[in-house]
């Protein structure tokens, strides 16, 4: 069943505007009496009818409350560092999926790509969109949010104090993802990963003094699309809901 977030709460009608109001008229077609799901601000979930389409404007009403269990019981929070090309978008969609809670932008000292003010905006504007599209594939009751994007001597300030930090660093070999985890009671953890080019020696420093624990994922490099992906998986797997119960 299609499924759409509103900004708001469910009531006894609810009326659906914009792209998603255009995306159920004109791509799906949907008639009055079909079908969907409904997810509100707070988490809860609705089966509604639709009463009335027009142009870009749907009338709908809330007929069955629907009890869901999608987001994992460990909070994880990403600090991507911006990579070349697309490959954000990526990042964005498979951390959405794994049920990460939030991403941040990250600006560190060998990233490739350099944005001004404007350019950030509609990057972010894309990925918390592109992150919308993810968490309705992936049956999620929240969205995501995209930050702003942020240097990383100014990240800590804007990282819960309840979090865990975890820094993927290739030059760590003496704590790895796995240990961390296992030894920890942790229910928030933000992970950060560099870009193409690493962190330098004075940034590992930096997150060292501010409380990030420095951690390997293992004895092979990992493309920086690709530790993401690997690393919230594993936290996952050992403290959330990802392989059942």
């Amino acid at each position: 069943m299609r499924r759409f977030f509103l900004k708001g709460q469910l009531g006894p009608t609810v009326t659906i505007t914009g792209p998603d109001a255009y995306h159920i008229n004109r791509v799906l077609r949907m008639k009055p009496g079909e079908r969907v799901t409904l997810i509100a601000e707070d988490g809860q979930a609705a089966i509604a009818v639709i009463q009335q389409v027009e142009e870009n404007c749907i009338q709908l009403c809330p007929e069955e409350m629907i009890k869901e269990e999608r987001e994992s019981p460990v909070k994880v929070s990403l600090a991507q560092c911006l990579p070349k090309s697309d490959k954000m978008d990526y990042i964005v969609q498979k951390a959405v999926e794994l049920g990460v809670d939030s991403i941040i932008p990250v600006i560190s000292q060998n990233i490739v790509v350099r944005y001004d003010a404007k350019k950030k905006a509609e990057r972010v504007s894309r990925w918390q969109k592109i992150a919308g599209e993810a968490a309705k594939q992936s049956g999620r009751l929240q969205v995501p949010v995209v930050a702003a994007v942020q240097d990383l001597a100014k990240l800590f300030q804007h990282i819960d104090k309840e979090s865990k930090v975890l820094l993927l660093y290739e030059g760590q070999v003496d704590s790895t993802l796995k240990q961390v985890l296992r030894n920890g009671d942790s229910r928030h953890y933000t992970i950060i990963v560099g870009p193409e080019g690493g962190f330098s020696p004075d940034e590992v420093q930096l997150c060292r003094s501010m409380g990030a624990l420095v951690v390997t994922l293992g004895p092979r490099i990992l493309r920086t699309e690709t530790a993401p992906v690997a690393a919230i998986s594993i936290v996952m797997y050992e403290c959330g809901d990802m392989g059942g119960e």
